[in-house]
Formats: structure tokens, sequence, C-alpha cells
């Protein structure tokens, strides 16, 4: 097997290496902040970002660089940067791990986006069920105030950054760039119509940029490596590595970095140990719970952004979920829909009703009443919630639907004909109680 050397896990792995500030300047954590405020200009950071190739590392692979350098150049009033640390992606969990257990590059990666885009203050909006990471988050931000790495005067100059860590309160919507703003501002956590994008009236209607978690971890290797090193990383339009988190039915669960560009065969296969008990392959969902489910077919797909997206799915948040020959798409898809309808904010129609119709339809045919009509009925409400809705999230909790109709249709019908679920004989029994 290949071996792969990462760059965000690899201080995890020196001994007696606790994410502390003395851990993280020991390895040369923070001197890229100080090289950023003390000899770059704003615009000349910008253009190296771009040049890394570095993309959000949160599901939409956006432009770094370029998102950065939508902000208004001319404006005058006070300008935010907005670090993404809701994960709450199903079968995600690599933003958790850069929480947890190395916090300051995640802060050094803060300091140089806040320089890059003008802004003073800062938010990190974590998840409300991280209890363990906002306490460390927290005291990594008070060792680096008191450090003065954080406040006014930075490094001997005139920038000054401040940092508040925000806490949600378990909504998987506000994950969304504009759900989590409006979260931030004290309202519920719904997501705004676009446009105007955050990069215009974003936090408090004023230019704000949204990163993720392992987005901005990459920002000081980044600027201490040089951005054709990064480049070098990957494929030529997905640069870098990326952490997956691998789950399901695999012998070596947990987080892995690697280059992208990789295929699915070795992420499963090599890297995470192939298929439980050695069991059959039959189904992967490659980036989180709204990626659309590929087959074993897919295998050969290289996981980068392009890759995944012309075999019809999307590379994500990074969740990569091996599910092996016993496993039921039918309940597979409902389980995801329950989680979806759940967590659907309610502000569009089509998303709030249009769920609860399609779970209903999934638990009719996972418990043996399903109708033969009822298979084009689901794809005929997923039509009606596609590109109907005010962010993604329609788009998210359709996709698994669509797809394992499109790849496991037979299971459907055999769901329909026989009255039964094939996999779970329980399954009638536990969907009526």
């Amino acid at each position: 097997m290949q071996t792969y050397e990462p760059i965000l896990l690899k201080n995890m792995s020196r001994p007696g290496y606790v994410g502390s500030l003395e851990d993280y300047r020991g390895v040369g954590g923070y001197a890229m902040l100080e090289k950023v405020l003390k000899e770059m200009s704003p615009s000349d950071l910008i253009d190296i970002v771009k040049k890394s190739g570095l993309r959000g590392r949160g599901g939409a692979g956006f432009s770094t660089g370029m998102k950065w350098s939508f902000i208004p150049k001319d404006h005058t009033g006070p300008r935010y940067l907005c670090c993404n640390a809701d994960e709450s992606e199903p079968g995600t969990f690599k933003d958790r791990q850069l929480i947890e257990r190395d916090p300051h590059q995640m802060l050094e990666g803060i300091g140089i986006a806040c320089f890059a885009i003008g802004a003073h203050q800062a938010y990190i909006y974590i998840r409300g069920e991280f209890d363990l990471g906002a306490e460390i988050i927290q005291n990594a931000i008070r060792e680096a105030y008191d450090a003065k790495l954080f406040g006014k005067d930075l490094f001997g100059t005139d920038f000054d950054i401040d940092v508040v860590l925000h806490r949600g309160a378990g909504a998987y919507i506000c994950g969304e760039e504009t759900a989590l703003l409006e979260s931030i501002e004290g309202k519920r956590g719904k997501p705004r119509t676009k446009p105007p994008f955050p990069a215009i009236h974003g936090l408090y209607q004023e230019p704000t940029v949204v990163n993720n978690v392992e987005t901005l971890a990459n920002l000081p290797y980044i600027l201490k490596n040089g951005p054709e090193w990064y480049a070098g990383i990957g494929t030529q339009k997905s640069t870098g590595t990326r952490i997956f988190s691998v789950s399901g039915h695999v012998k070596r669960p947990g987080n892995y970095e690697v280059p992208l560009g990789i295929t699915l065969r070795e992420m499963i296969y090599e890297i995470a140990g192939g298929v439980r008990e050695d069991k059959e392959l039959k189904a992967i969902i490659p980036g989180g719970a709204s990626a659309p489910f590929l087959k074993p077919e897919h295998l050969d797909a290289r996981m980068d952004f392009e890759s995944i997206a012309e075999v019809g799915s999307m590379l994500g948040s990074g969740g990569v979920t091996v599910m092996d020959v016993d496993t039921c798409m039918v309940w597979a898809a409902m389980n995801l829909m329950e989680f979806f309808h759940h967590e659907s904010c309610g502000k569009c129609t089509p998303c709030r009703e249009g769920s609860a119709w399609i779970l209903q339809v999934l638990r009719r045919i996972e418990g043996g009443l399903g109708k033969p009509e009822d298979i084009d009925l689901l794809v005929s409400l997923c039509e009606r919630i596609e590109g109907k809705t005010v962010c993604a999230f329609g788009e998210a909790e359709i996709g698994p639907i669509l797809s394992t109709i499109k790849n496991f249709r037979e299971e459907y019908e055999t769901h329909i004909a026989e009255k039964r679920c094939p996999y779970r004989p329980d399954a009638a029994l536990a969907i009526a109680h």
C-alpha cells in the first residue's frame, strides 16, 4: 500500500503532542501569521492562496482565494470572518478531530484569513453537541490572547484581531453559511435568499467570509511551503490533501488524510482495510449523507471534486460511508430521509412538506405496504423539491432517494412485490412502532 504524508494530521502523531500552544509553537506554529502581518499585503496573500488551488473543505469546494477576493476593497465599515465548525453531516467527523487534537492550526488560519480580507473580528461557530471541542477551543483562544497572538497591535503591527467562540444549538441547517450568520445574530437558523451573497451583505449586513475548519487549517502550511508545493499535491483542479471520514462496513474506520485524486478502491480496500468480514461491497456514499449513492462499478473513480461529479455524486464534506451486500437500500434511503426531515428548517414548503411525504412513502415500502406506483411517486416528489428551495438542503435530501432508485431500483420493486423487506424481517413491526 502506498503511504501518504499527512499535513493537518501530522502533529497528532508526534510523541507527547497534545495540541497546546506550547506544542504548536514548538513545531513552528504562528510563525506564518507573524510573517503575513509584517511582510505581506492582503492582495499578495490572496494571490498565493489562489495559486495554491485550495478549495473549500466544507462541501461546496469553491476556490478559497476567489471567495476572499469578492470582499469589496473600498468598504469602509467592519468586515467579518466566520469559521464554520458546525460539522453536522452524518458520516463526517474530520473537523471534530482537528478541533479537539490540534486547535491552534485552525486559529492561526483564522488570523491569516482575517488579514487577507481586512477583518478584525472573527467568530467560530461550533456545533452545539461538541462540548469537549468548545472547551478546547476556548482554552486555545485564551492561550493565544495571553501570548498576544490575538488582540491589539499583533506582533508590533497596528493590526487587531478578536476571536469569539459561538456555540450553536444543534441545528443541522446552521452548517449552511447564511443560516449560520442568522444564528450568530440571535435569530432562528434559517437560510437567506441569495443574492446578495455574504461577501457583500453577510454578518450584520457587512462583508463576510465563511470558511470551514479544514480549509483554514491548511493556510499556515501553504504559506510555509509555498503555493506550488500545495498545488503539486492532488490533481490539477483538486489540489492538496483531504481528510476523509471513512465509516460503515469497513475493517478500519477513521479519519484518513490523503492527496485528492486517489481512487475509491484504494481508500476502501487499502487504507480502510476492505469491507468488514470480507463481504461483497454493495454501495458507497462518497461525500457525506447528502451525496448520491455509488455502486461497486464506481470503485475506480478518483476522489476529487471533478471525478466524483462525473460519476453522478459529489465529494461534499468528505464522509465516506461503505455498505456491504446485506444492506437494504430502501432502509438506507429511509434512514437518511428521517434525518433530513427532522432537520429541515421549514422555511421552504417543498422541503418541509416534500420530505414528510417522501418519508411516508419510504416507510410504506419498507414496511411491506408499498404499491408499484410508489417508485414513480418518489421520483415525482423529488422533482418537486429539486431547484425549488432557498438553500441546497432540498437538493441534499433527495440525493439518496434518486440515486438508490437509479442504482438499486430492483430492491424497491422486490419490497413491493414481496410485501416485505428481504433484508430486515422485522422491518414492518419496527416501523409500526
